[in-house]
């Protein structure tokens, strides 16, 4: 573990801030936004969410990460008592873990390498709490069992299900291979452009891969459904073309139709921790200064 200055600390916790509420506020099909809530989580929610979490997350490195999970967690559920934000803390928390002296991709890997039993005891407790929806059954390493492995061998048993668990799996290899090099590729054109640039790197997530949330909710054909959606969005030329922004707003429509049954809300989690990475590597900056004080 290592210590940090008053300013790296601050850096970090605007970082994870600005993060979680540019990905909130972006309009992205089937989630929760500035202009749509779920009957049961509103925008207020998650701005509440990322304001209490932040600050927590920012103290990573100095703490172990089953210990900056569960704290993290326990704030959200102290604030607005519901699950919003699992899957950002969950893929966060051992980003922010990487002392400042180091790139994220450069030290990830010694974060992961070095969880415990305990840390997968602190996690699998604090998930608890939140009582998730659509979590499924496993017969080895379940959510409720005790753990009895490492915080990043039972994210390696679900990697093949879950894309949250694949980034452990992986070294976070979507995040730093996919996702930030096409932030840095629009990195010039952020500040005007930024909710269409969310909104283009969620589609393409999610295009190329099945959402673990839909798929736990339905099941891996009607998570299958809503990628191949997504990729028609992109093969019409989104968003330059009438047609492509017409199938955007179908395409939220129809994601909408059950409750939330098919929120991509993987996908969203995805969004956050890479632009997380953008913010603390400095690849872009944020486009304004937000005022929210929920």
């Amino acid at each position: 573990m290592s210590s940090l200055s008053i300013s790296d600390e601050d850096f970090l916790t605007e970082a994870i801030r600005t993060a979680c509420l540019l990905e909130a506020t972006a309009r992205k099909p089937g989630n929760v936004h500035a202009e749509a809530d779920f009957d049961d989580m509103t925008f207020e929610d998650f701005v509440k969410s990322a304001n209490r979490t932040a600050p927590v997350l920012a103290k990573a490195s100095m703490m172990g990460l089953g210990l900056i999970i569960e704290a993290a967690i326990l704030a959200t559920q102290g604030s607005v008592g519901k699950n919003t934000n699992l899957g950002i803390i969950l893929l966060i928390a051992p980003l922010a873990s990487v002392p400042m002296q180091h790139s994220l991709q450069e030290g990830i890997p010694a974060v992961l390498n070095d969880t415990t039993v305990e840390d997968a005891i602190r996690v699998y407790q604090a998930i608890n709490v939140l009582h998730p929806g659509g979590m499924g059954k496993v017969s080895e390493q379940d959510l409720s069992q005790k753990p009895t492995e490492t915080l990043l061998e039972v994210m390696q048993r679900a990697a093949d299900r879950d894309l949250i668990a694949a980034q452990y799996a992986t070294n976070f290899e979507l995040i730093f291979n996919f996702c930030v090099p096409y932030l840095a590729e629009r990195a010039s054109e952020f500040a005007k452009r930024w909710e269409e640039i969310i909104q283009t790197l969620f589609l393409k997530i999610l295009s190329q891969n099945r959402d673990s949330l839909i798929a736990r909710k339905n099941d891996q054909e009607v998570a299958e459904k809503v990628s191949l959606r997504a990729e028609e969005i992109l093969q019409a030329g989104w968003p330059e073309t009438e047609i492509s922004r017409e199938l955007f707003i179908k395409f939220d429509r129809w994601l909408r139709e059950d409750g939330h049954r098919l929120n991509p809300g993987t996908t969203a989690d995805l969004v956050a921790a890479a632009l997380f990475v953008a913010l603390r590597e400095k690849i872009i900056d944020s486009p304004f200064q937000f005022r929210y004080s929920l």
